[in-house]
């Protein structure tokens, strides 16, 4: 499983730890990331997914799961996200 969040796509970052003498040692950046259960109210079901606390934050900021798939961009979102995005498309359409 790789260490990266489904909803925003954020992943492991390499730098330095730089020490007071000044001497680096390489080092990884890992991601927040929380395993939630996020309701779809457009859908009426659950989805599992593997997020970091700031895209939960978002998530809850903008109204629920579907409120922030509906306004995210295809191109920032896992293909997880984007297959349940769809999903969501759908059911808005045949709901109107």
């Amino acid at each position: 499983m790789s260490r990266r969040c489904d909803l925003t796509g954020k992943a492991v970052l390499t730098g330095n730890l730089v020490s007071h003498s000044n001497r680096k040692t390489r080092t990884r950046f890992l991601p927040n990331l929380c395993n939630v259960t996020l309701q779809s109210e457009i859908l009426q079901r659950p989805f599992r997914l593997r997020v970091t606390a700031a895209a939960l934050r978002s998530v809850e900021h903008r109204g629920g799961l579907d409120a922030f798939l509906i306004k995210a961009s295809e191109s920032e979102l896992s293909l997880g996200a984007k297959k349940i995005k769809s999903e969501i498309a759908k059911a808005k359409a045949a709901e109107a």
